[in-house]
């Protein structure tokens, strides 16, 4: 028998939503929870086990707000199921770096003051980490290519631009 809602007298009761277990390696640590099999990453991510970094901007997978990297490689978390990630080593904003050591991209993301409302840097951040991994992006019409996905509603693209590439061309010394 299926758990059921608590009902008005008289009224049949509705059945839950079927749940099923999950393990999801995220930041290097292994996290346990109960999701019904449509969760979306970004819902697990941040409904479920509160690391609420990652975005939800147009839950279409249009905006890069929710870009989380998957095995390395960048993803948009609102399209891709929980239950898909079940194995894989996810990175979110969270475990990009640690306040007493920023990733190289954060840092010129200071430095260059490449957020204005800050709701697109998560993905932004990740996205630029996953170039930089990927070893592409090496001159700015490519890193502004290969950052077409991430959407700045408030126009912060030439310092994330500038952020980018300080980190790009420090890679290449």
């Amino acid at each position: 028998m299926s758990p059921t809602t608590q009902t008005a007298p008289g009224r049949s009761p509705v059945p839950l939503a079927p749940t099923q277990p999950l393990a999801l390696r995220i930041n290097g640590e292994i996290r346990t929870l109960q999701v019904a099999p449509w969760t979306t990453l970004l819902d697990a991510l941040r409904e479920y086990l509160d690391l609420t970094g990652t975005k939800k901007g147009c839950d279409h997978g249009q905006c890069g707000a929710c870009t989380v990297l998957v095995n390395g490689k960048r993803i948009n978390s609102c399209l891709s199921l929980a239950v898909m990630q079940e194995g894989e080593d996810i990175t979110t904003i969270e475990g990009i770096g640690t306040a007493e050591q920023l990733h190289p991209v954060q840092q010129a993301f200071i430095d260059h003051d490449a957020f204005q409302c800050g709701y697109c840097t998560p993905g932004q951040i990740c996205s630029a980490v996953a170039l930089l991994k990927e070893g592409r992006g090496k001159t700015e019409a490519e890193v502004r290519d290969l950052m077409s996905g991430n959407l700045c509603r408030c126009g912060a693209y030439t310092n994330i631009l500038s952020a980018v590439m300080e980190v790009v061309n420090a890679q290449k010394a």
